[in-house]
């Protein structure tokens, strides 16, 4: 009998030819420092190798229109199943995604109105239940006698056939806020006192209203109200205009695009929620009037089930849709019933997972751009895992994230679920909790990098916590002390001042007062669902940013109080962008300074080469074959595109050109292979090169090479790397607000987190968290818990103060966990 998956000679990213038996069937942890490789082994051996062989089984025509895995590098790998992954940084939502959408919730609910409602004729009256539609005839009026069919299930979805006209089935119309347009009257337009022409494209604009009348040197306030008119509402029409520029002047013909109808183009072209935050300052959003809210037209919203409408379903929890459904399915005539049951078999089957997952308070039409990272991924989780299927292998990438301590339980309650069906399970996972119920543990270190891809312990959780080459062992035995950072004293708590927060009811956050203390380091806590980012990063950010750049405040906040906060800066764990050319030297601001360094060497000089030379994106020394890219993709018919490494520049983005080039030894072309921490070694002499990378390594990225693709970063290097350009800067009246910093970090790593913290304070910054993490907690000057619950039987402020004060409030939920 086969009982292990075998890997030979594993060499993906930087795992180290490492040989390992992976049993089957059992609940395997893989842990290991940031960096190591942990998601190499899980995702790039074991998921890729399983999925890359489950596709090849399917035929031609198929493979062809689905993404596949190139071969993995390993010299073989034995009995691996098929595979399924949950990522860890789930996409960001579309506009129109729901809670109810995105678990696809909605898809049962809509089939159930469809085939079992009552349907309102044209005239207004409610018949009663009908087998006709199932039968696809059509449905006859008893009381006025006319005759039409019923509704599909798609014509209930308001990204379809049944979405308001009036608001294209988003629930809310977007106009233009004329107030925001003109925030300072006192500059003139050459100023910037026009704010939309500052967008992308417009900024030319001023001169074209020059053309049409507009005194472009006179404050905007002293313009007659003819050229004010100009501005909201002139006509589009073509001028020739003169634009001033590196000394000389260009004759360019413009439309005139008004302020008003620049929003409007704006608000058009934005396909995403990050399309629109650019031009939410210039909108106010108001309910539609027309669907009231449910973007549902009146046709789709007039069925009735069980008494409600379905945007009246859409309103519930996923609790109450629960117990409604069921009470349904009672209610209808015994012929019905037959349709309904599987039905809501189906339901019931995608909701119990949602609601082990403890997701039950989110309701249906709650949007996907409102959820946290957490939310978002175990409703992805679910999506993944409610098939029931046996024999697979389940590749999880850290499903702890997230989640407060009191939710862990029913994610691994779902984990043995999923180990039951005859499934085998990876987890990878820096929770301690988490890598407690494997039945197998491999450990990968013993540093990050180049350092890493060994596998340094493995076997039972006593073997490992035994092991005295294991980094993580100390943690599962809790022997390892972690507050390690010296807390404010409770009576000097809010000696810098006050940060004062008054809201209004949002979502599931009930109306609040929040104090938070000036240049401390605080943390929100709470349980999933409990309204941490809605209190955070949907009210106090935006009206402390708002507050700075003078602008309205969001319509539910009630007052705010900055304590003379100046800068704001939210550090989340987004990836950083999609362009394959942004590396970690490019973002990280280095690689100017390298690049200058080089252009000023003697035989640069000698050369003619210049700073832009030295662009592997435009310069003359960047690889022909890959055009800077380290890339080349091969389109090979009927199979997947094949992305390798560029083989002339071996993925380093310069041509040989650069290696009679060098500084210490190094071209150019050889610092993109260096990690950070190699490459501090080169620049000793060049304080300010070797500042910016002491400062990358300081922050725990030393073992990434200054060549490292920023797409390709994970969630917590993400994070860091943004906020690598701020640590060493004086941050009086600066406010960092982090969302779940500790994403991807081991213990150890989130040791290193809490002195960079340590660091930004000390240079007088505010810090606020949003975190689960119970190492990092324990050393917050101020704690916030929200619960006690999630949803409506959460957001409220529970317990507030230093840790000793969490620890004896017996409200707290959190507190339980802290002892």
């Amino acid at each position: 009998m086969i009982n292990n998956i075998r890997v030979k000679g594993a060499r993906v990213h930087n795992l180290k030819n490492i040989d390992v038996d992976i049993p089957l069937g059992k609940i395997v942890s893989i842990a290991g420092v940031s960096g190591s490789g942990k998601s190499s082994l899980a995702l790039g051996v074991l998921y890729a190798e399983g999925s890359r062989r489950y596709l090849e089984a399917l035929s031609t025509y198929t493979r062809r229109r689905i993404t596949q895995h190139s071969k993995t590098k390993v010299d073989s790998i034995e009995h691996v199943p098929a595979s399924l992954a949950l990522n860890q940084r789930p996409n960001i939502p579309g506009i129109r995604s729901t809670f109810g959408t995105s678990s696809e919730l909605l898809n049962s609910i809509r089939l159930l109105f469809s085939r079992c409602g009552k349907y309102t004729c044209p005239n207004g009256h409610i018949l009663e239940e009908s087998m006709n539609v199932a039968r696809e005839l059509p449905l006859k009026c008893d009381e006025c006698g006319v005759e039409f069919y019923g509704l599909s299930a798609e014509e209930y979805s308001f990204n379809s056939d049944g979405a308001c006209e009036k608001c294209s089935g988003t629930g809310i119309v977007r106009d233009v806020d004329v107030d925001s347009l003109i925030p300072d009257e006192n500059l003139t337009l050459q100023e910037g006192a026009v704010k939309p022409w500052t967008m992308f494209g417009l900024s030319a604009m001023y001169h074209v209203a020059k053309e049409m009348g507009v005194r472009i040197d006179v404050p905007f306030k002293d313009l007659t109200d003819k050229e004010k008119d100009i501005i909201f509402h002139g006509e589009s029409v073509t001028k020739e205009v003169v634009i001033p520029g590196n000394g000389k002047a260009f004759e360019l013909n413009f439309t005139y695009r008004n302020a008003i109808e620049s929003v409007r183009q704006a608000l058009d072209k934005a396909q995403s929620e990050k399309g629109l935050s650019r031009i939410n300052k210039y909108l106010k959003t108001q309910v539609c009037n027309e669907c009231q809210g449910t973007r549902l037209n009146r046709k789709a919203d007039s069925t009735l089930l069980n008494g409600l409408t379905i945007s009246q379903v859409s309103k519930m929890s996923l609790e109450e849709v629960t117990i409604w459904i069921s009470s349904t399915i009672k209610s209808l005539p015994a012929e019905l019933q037959q349709i309904a049951i599987p039905i809501y078999e189906e339901f019931l089957d995608n909701a119990n997972s949602l609601l082990e997952l403890g997701l039950g308070y989110l309701t249906l039409d709650r949007p996907s751009s409102t959820l946290s990272t957490g939310e978002l991924q175990r409703v992805q989780l679910a999506r993944t895992v409610r098939n029931q299927t046996t024999g697979i292998l389940y590749v999880l990438d850290e499903p702890s994230i997230g989640l407060h301590p009191a939710n862990i339980d029913g994610l691994i309650k779902l984990v043995h679920k999923l180990n039951d069906d005859g499934n085998s399970i990876i987890v990878v996972d820096h929770d301690t909790r988490i890598l407690r119920i494997a039945d197998y543990l491999i450990e990968i270190g013993p540093s990050s990098g180049s350092d890493g891809g060994n596998i340094i312990s493995q076997g039972s959780i006593n073997d490992v916590m035994n092991d005295e080459n294991s980094i993580i062992g100390p943690y599962i035995s809790d022997d390892e002390d972690i507050i390690i950072r010296e807390k404010i004293t409770k009576d000097k708590l809010f000696d810098n001042g006050i940060i004062k927060l008054s809201t209004d009811k949002i979502h599931t956050v009930k109306e609040l007062d929040l104090k938070i203390p000036k240049g401390r380091f605080n943390v929100v806590t709470g349980v999933s669902g409990s309204g941490k980012t809605t209190l955070i990063l949907e009210s106090l950010y935006p009206a402390i940013f708002n507050t700075i750049n003078n602008e309205k405040l969001p319509d539910h906040i009630k007052s705010i109080d900055s304590s003379d906060i100046e800068k704001i800066y939210l550090i989340d764990s987004a990836p950083i962008g999609k362009n394959v050319r942004s590396t970690l030297a490019t973002y990280s601001g280095v690689f100017t300074p390298i690049r200058k360094l080089y252009a000023k060497l003697d035989k640069s000089v000698e050369k003619g080469y210049t700073l832009k030379d030295f662009s592997y994106n435009t310069g003359s020394l960047r690889c022909p074959t890959c055009n800077g890219t380290g890339q080349i993709n091969m389109d090979v018919q009927f199979l997947p595109d094949v992305e390798i490494t560029c083989p002339d520049c071996d993925g380093l983005r310069f041509s040989d050109k650069c290696d009679e080039i060098k500084y210490n030894n190094y071209s150019i072309k050889d610092l993109m292979a260096l990690t950070i921490d190699e490459s501090i070694a080169v620049f000793t002499d060049e304080k300010k090169i070797f500042n910016k990378l002491k400062t990358l390594s300081d922050m725990g990225l030393g073992y990434l090479t200054l060549g490292e693709a920023t797409p390709a970063l994970s969630g917590g290097e993400a994070q860091r790397l943004k906020l690598s350009s701020q640590i060493d800067k004086k941050q009086d009246n600066s406010l960092f607000i982090f969302d779940e910093p500790t994403i991807g970090l081991h213990p150890k790593d989130v040791k290193k987190l809490i002195k960079i913290f340590d660091k930004l304070l000390q240079n007088n910054a505010t810090i606020i968290v949003i975190e689960h993490d119970l190492d990092l907690i324990k050393n917050a000057d101020y704690i916030i818990d929200m619960g006690p619950k999630g949803g409506v039987e959460g957001g409220r402020i529970i317990a507030e103060g230093t840790l000793d004060d969490i620890i004896h409030n017996k409200e707290s939920i959190t507190a339980k966990y802290l002892k």
